[in-house]
């Protein structure tokens, strides 16, 4: 049975909000993502900051929850036999007795992160700010801390596969 580790996502889940901090640090990005946001400092401090960090970790939960989909593939294996391990073929418990554990690593959960990125994240944030008649320099403002933040929470999520265990490669 592949277990879900919902401390890993829990602990990913707050990734978003120190990488927030750090990335929209008006040292860092945040002065040109607010003149390219069209926000102001007042605009800013009219949001009540405790909903905005809440919201936040739940949404990024589900987000959480998503990548453990991109970067496990094992539940691919599991979706293969409809969830129900009890109605499998021996083949799957074969499958998963040699490549449970395969590929189970933060560089590997962060390489399909970082992907998802690229190839999801970019394109949606893009696609949205064409329309909002945002500048590239929002877009890969945004797209550069969603890809960072999503790359780092996919490689916890995948490398840490149990309580007891975190591999940061991939085993040979």
């Amino acid at each position: 049975m592949i277990q879900i580790n919902f401390l890993a996502i829990l602990f990913a889940a707050l990734i978003p909000l120190v990488m927030g901090f750090i990335w929209y640090n008006p040292k860092v990005f945040g002065n040109a993502w607010m003149k390219e946001s069209g926000l102001t400092e007042e605009k800013m401090k009219s949001a009540n900051m405790g909903v905005v960090f809440i919201l936040s970790i739940i949404l990024s939960f589900l987000i959480g929850m998503f990548l453990q989909f991109v970067t496990i593939h094992q539940f691919g294996a599991l979706g293969m036999i409809g969830g129900d391990e009890t109605l499998a073929r021996p083949s799957y418990k074969a499958f998963m007795h040699d490549y449970g554990k395969a590929y189970r690593s933060f560089g590997h959960g962060a390489l399909h992160s970082f992907m998802t990125g690229v190839f999801f994240v970019f394109p949606l944030i893009a696609i949205n700010a064409m329309f909002e008649r945002k500048s590239w320099k929002y877009v890969f403002i945004n797209t550069g801390f969603w890809t960072i933040t999503i790359t780092l929470m996919g490689g916890i999520i995948c490398g840490w596969y149990a309580m007891d265990g975190f591999n940061w490669v991939t085993q040979k």
